[in-house]
């Protein structure tokens, strides 16, 4: 008996320590796609993600994302996914993440499905369902969810076996000063839906986060103007409030704007905020390194993932992944206590 409960015991440890060198050996293989400049790779990166590689068809955001990342980059047109899943399949990655462009069904954008891009989303479907990751996640504008492209790549996951969590996140309260509403899909193979429903909640800061919250007064102002998409709506934003959403465009003070009974401050006493700044307010560190013509900048960083949103939807990815490893783990250790136990009584 004492030789069968010393026997039960190493097999119980043996167990335990299975689960600890998962969680702290090598990091989850993942791949990005449509990585524009990377803001989804840093976070997925910071949430202890191992990024193998990334792919994306525009070459300012790939110049920039090569500068920054040590992995390689590709040049791919995603939109053939078959000849795209061949090369992800070759990274084995266990999670594969994205954001498929939005600006066809973007409220910033031009609200129109059928101009090309929309269509990429299920190019992204049909990626994952080749390559069949364990975990997936797609980001992309929160009014996705009323358009076909959606119905369709959500039914591509389902076939190919994905139970889904569908979730609409604002930044601001997932450590971003920004009020930025967008739509995660995150997949699971052989998961219910839902089953980072509560995970993803139960994180959430209790009020929004402002600029001077994330920046204090390294911006050296605090009030600054940001073009209205009409001049019925205020300019002048103080930093004591989350920024508006960053978008891909970036214009100085209109002679035209005259200011707003709602404005902050006048306008007569604001300026516009940098690239740099505005990369700030999407979370990029103040060492990532940006290069290019302004245009192009100010294109990359605004429809880029802020880093700390996608580092708040990895985590908590990341927290499930880990629960799973443990469970079966620990259904190892016990089928191994009772092998143990029947060699011993000879069974």
């Amino acid at each position: 008996m004492l030789l069968l409960c010393c026997l039960l015991l190493i097999a119980s440890q043996k167990s335990g320590s299975n689960c600890m060198q998962r969680e702290s050996a090598g990091a989850i293989a993942a791949v990005d796609l449509f990585a524009g400049c990377g803001g989804m790779s840093l976070g997925f990166e910071k949430a202890g993600f191992d990024v193998k590689a990334a792919f994306d068809n525009w070459l300012p955001a790939i110049k920039v994302y090569r500068k920054n990342f040590k992995h390689p980059m590709f040049e791919q047109d995603l939109s053939d996914s078959v000849e795209s899943a061949k090369l992800v399949s070759k990274y084995s990655p266990t999670v594969i993440f994205g954001g498929p462009p939005c600006q066809d069904f973007s409220t910033a954008g031009f609200q129109d499905e059928t101009r090309g891009r929309a269509i990429l989303s299920v190019s992204f479907a049909k990626i994952i369902a080749t390559v069949k990751p364990q975990w997936f996640v797609m980001e992309n504008v929160a009014t996705i969810r009323n358009t076909k492209s959606f119905q369709r790549a959500c039914a591509v996951y389902r076939e190919a076996g994905y139970g889904l969590t569908c979730k609409v996140l604002n930044a601001s309260l997932c450590g971003v000063p920004q009020v930025r509403k967008r739509m995660f899909v995150i997949g699971g193979l052989g998961e219910h839906d839902d089953f980072l429903t509560n995970e993803l909640e139960k994180h959430l800061a209790d009020k929004p986060m402002t600029i001077r919250d994330y920046l204090g007064n390294s911006l050296g102002i605090d009030y600054y103007f940001r073009v209205p998409t009409n001049y019925s709506r205020r300019g002048v934003f103080s930093i004591d409030e989350p920024s508006m959403t960053i978008r891909a465009v970036d214009r100085p003070i209109p002679p035209g704007y005259r200011g707003n009974p709602k404005d902050s401050a006048p306008v007569s006493e604001v300026r516009v905020l940098t690239p740099k700044e505005r990369s700030y307010i999407q979370t990029f560190p103040k060492d990532f390194a940006f290069e290019g013509g302004k245009s192009d900048v100010n294109t990359m960083i605004g429809n880029a993932v802020p880093v700390n949103l996608a580092k708040y939807v990895a985590t908590a990815l990341m927290y499930i992944s880990n629960r799973c490893e443990r469970k079966a783990n620990q259904s190892e250790g016990h089928r191994s206590i009772r092998r143990m136990r029947w060699h011993v009584l000879g069974l």
